[in-house]
């Protein structure tokens, strides 16, 4: 039988026995159970997710300033000390809405990967968007963090167009589930989001390796851009990596989380968010149903409870075999 990612249709039947989990199931049987509404706010807040993270020794970007409020919007470019290169983002932001790369600098213009300029008053107006509301969780006032741009690792660069691939890593109670790259195309302007034309690629927990990858839903095995091949790529730091993102469990306890990081060419693997209610799509982007990994989980909890964070991790790379693409 075709496996169920290359169809658009499958029936309610089909898609249970293949363990895709809807959103009405993630909310109801993880996210709500596992995540206590009170520790919302130490992953809503971009601010306050990455102060945790220095306090546990985690690596995070460097942050410029934080933009809160009509005077600081006007004088941003003083928090940047003459770096010609960062990312503003909205501290309450949510699936990259808002986020703003700049490249570098010429002649008195912001330039972003893709080489579009932008005036000083171009970055202006996209900080005080950020400051009335425009991109945060439920349309609220909200601020605006300037930070480090990531000089991202070859590797990474060599399937992602203009801009910096990111890696999510989804967790159930310390758990590594399933992992993906988000890797920009043409059409997705250097950003990583799946929905404005990202590619999806899914990574074999155990040995760090891409398995399966797909645009706008469908499976793919080169860059439509690049034209290099998308499976097979080793992802560096693999262990580090998984090691950030169950720190990241340990930081704000929360049972079900998605940690976003990215790797840096000089500083390594840097936590770049934590999200509550990490999407869905890293289904398709392996080709494994969500069920499949998170009923292992809740079993092996009720018969080893408190297990470390090592053992944890050993559990997940011995019990999710890599996927066998075809």
């Amino acid at each position: 039988m075709t496996r169920w990612w290359h169809r658009w249709f499958r029936t309610p039947a089909e898609l249970r026995e293949m363990g895709v989990v809807g959103i009405n199931m993630r909310n109801a049987r993880y996210v709500l159970p596992s995540n206590p509404r009170k520790l919302y706010d130490l992953v809503d807040n971009k601010v306050r997710t990455k102060s945790l993270a220095v306090e546990r020794g985690i690596s995070v970007p460097e942050t410029y300033g934080v933009v809160t409020n009509p005077g600081d919007v006007r004088n941003f470019e003083r928090m940047l000390e003459g770096r010609e290169s960062f990312v503003i983002k909205p501290t309450r932001g949510s699936g990259g809405k808002g986020v703003l790369v700049i490249a570098g600098r010429e002649d008195g213009m912001y330039l972003k990967p893709s080489g579009a300029q932008l005036s000083v008053g171009d970055v202006r107006n996209h900080l005080q968007n950020i400051l009335a509301g425009l991109h945060s969780l439920g349309g609220k006032r909200d601020t605006a963090l300037i930070e480090y741009k990531v000089a991202p690792e070859k590797t990474m660069t060599s399937i992602s167009f203009q801009g910096a691939p990111d890696i999510r890593v989804v967790l159930f109670h310390g758990y590594p589930v399933l992992a993906m790259l988000r890797a920009s195309t043409r059409e997705s302007d250097g950003r990583s989001n799946l929905h404005q034309g990202a590619l999806g690629i899914g990574v074999d927990i155990r040995s760090g390796k891409t398995v399966h990858a797909v645009h706008h839903g469908r499976a793919v095995k080169m860059h439509p851009d690049l034209k290099v091949p998308l499976v097979g790529v080793t992802v560096p730091e693999w262990e580090r990596i998984l090691e950030i993102a169950v720190q990241c469990y340990e930081m704000t306890g929360l049972g079900y989380l998605g940690v976003d990081l990215m790797i840096d060419e000089n500083r390594g693997p840097l936590m770049i968010e934590v999200n509550a209610r990490p999407g869905l799509a890293i289904q398709l982007a392996n080709g494994v149903g969500l069920l499949k990994r998170l009923e292992p989980i809740t079993e092996r909890r009720a018969k080893h409870p408190g297990e470390t964070p090592a053992e944890r991790l050993l559990f997940s790379k011995n019990r999710f075999a890599p996927i066998q693409e075809g």
